[in-house]
């Protein structure tokens, strides 16, 4: 399984980037906003905005 996973994250390295870096965002955002007073809608909208930040971050970064 973990080998499967390996290979097609090897054959999509733009996959592999926007996933890592969206984990990463994502869990930034939500540890420096612990203490700030937001709805869970709001936190999940953030969310939201990083991953897609996340997606467009990688596509910069294999953009040649």
């Amino acid at each position: 399984m973990v080998r499967k996973i390996a290979q097609f994250l090897g054959r999509h390295p733009r996959l592999a980037t926007w996933a890592v870096l969206a984990i990463g965002m994502v869990l930034i955002i939500l540890l420096t906003s612990r203490d700030v007073p937001m709805s869970t809608a709001q936190r999940a909208a953030l969310g939201v905005i990083s991953v897609l930040l996340a997606g467009g971050c990688a596509w910069i970064i294999h953009w040649e």
